[in-house]
């Protein structure tokens, strides 16, 4: 059960439930009332009865002093809506028993005992019982109801209450998850990652030193340099890792632009050749990450499987779209031994160009090489 459960008012519709209606309603069918009573009456028991109807427009904010003002009305002319109408009021706005007994009994009384006074409310006889219990109905009826009211909408207000404390608490207790999977990722990734990522540095740096080959020490340094700036990005990937409190959107890296392309290119030790014309206008810094990770992921597949092919690499803007496109040819002999691959790559590439309403298509090539296309809009329609 929820809060709208407890509201059926909310169902109904916006006219049916305007604050103005539920003022306004009650003065007009205790007039009616009052016509109806004291159509053949006096105008002064006339004006009694119709001024108990029009008090009620100021029962909210006046509910004792307006069931008063109903009650000479009551006792004059025997009217029932407006007195009725006030209990329930006192009943839903002033809930405590102190107010709404005395009221409900004043109003009983005023029924039983009402005007001209009668030898025969004073008779112990079955009539006089059953009135009795008559007056007391119409003044315990309204009462009974406008504390049901009440304590309606404070079960209503407390069990929004308790729905908005239920979902902080589902927030923090995701939060909490997020921070511990983030520690242990962090830890695996210092562990494990920097550590091998380390010993790589290290191998290479010997190499470059012991080896007498210029092509040999030439890698190697380039190697050495990759892992260092390998370790440098992780160091700060543990960092946020570990940082309370972050961001969900935070980078968790120093985010490359397609300045650093010509740089990513010379680095990868591919017989490569780039013809880079993004053009002169600002791309948005999604397009150039995106455009960077896809060069760089082609890169790194075509280094896994092709190290020795010829590769093109293409990045030309066409009006508001930037175009990436990176073709590596059939290579000229099978590596014994690719490094291990999840499989991944191309996807997270495909959806990152979803994200901003581009697309990407990789595939192989009739020549025997692979292809990866991506286009890329200045801005997501």
């Amino acid at each position: 059960m929820t809060s709208a459960d407890l509201a059926p008012a909310r169902r109904l519709p916006a006219w049916a439930t305007a604050p103005w209606l539920m003022l306004l309603l009650p003065a007009l069918y205790s007039l009616v009332d009052a016509a109806l009573v004291a159509r053949d009456a006096p105008w002064w028991q006339v004006l009694l009865s119709v001024t108990a109807a029009v008090v009620l427009l100021w029962r909210r904010r006046f509910p004792v002093t307006v069931l008063l003002l109903t009650m000479p009305g009551s006792y004059i002319d025997d009217i029932w809506l407006a007195p009725i109408t006030a209990v329930y009021t006192v009943a839903a706005e002033r809930p405590a028993p102190r107010v709404v007994v005395p009221c409900a009994t004043l109003f009983a009384l005023v029924e039983f005992f009402h005007w001209p006074l009668s030898e025969q409310n004073f008779e112990p006889s079955r009539d006089t019982a059953l009135y009795a219990i008559q007056s007391v109905m119409l003044a315990a009826g309204p009462a009974a109801t406008g504390l049901l009211s009440r304590t309606r909408r404070e079960l209503a207000a407390r069990l929004d209450e308790l729905t908005r404390g239920q979902e902080r608490e589902s927030r923090l207790l995701a939060e909490r998850v997020l921070i511990s999977e983030r520690g242990r990722l962090a830890r695996e990734m210092h562990d494990v990652v920097s550590h091998q990522v380390s010993l790589i540095s290290i191998q290479a740096g010997a190499l470059q030193v012991s080896t007498a080959d210029p092509a040999a020490a030439t890698t190697a340094r380039t190697i050495r340099e990759l892992s260092v700036r390998t370790l440098d990005e992780l160091r700060q990937m543990v960092g946020v890792l570990r940082a309370a409190g972050l961001r969900p959107d935070a980078p968790l890296a120093p985010q490359p632009r397609l300045a650093d392309l010509p740089r990513l290119i010379e680095e990868s030790g591919l017989a490569a050749d780039s013809e880079l014309a993004p053009g002169d206008r600002p791309w948005p810094e999604a397009v150039e990450r995106a455009a960077y990770r896809t060069v760089q992921e082609a890169l790194t597949n075509i280094t896994k499987y092709a190290p020795d092919a010829a590769v093109h690499v293409r990045v030309r803007a066409t009006g508001r779209r930037l175009q990436v496109e990176v073709h590596n040819e059939a290579p000229p002999t099978v590596p014994a031994e690719t490094l291990p691959g999840g499989g991944h790559g191309l996807v997270g590439l495909r959806e990152r160009a979803q994200l901003l309403g581009g697309t990407l298509a990789a595939g192989p090539t009739a020549d025997g090489g692979f292809k990866v296309i991506a286009d890329l809009p200045a801005t997501r329609d």
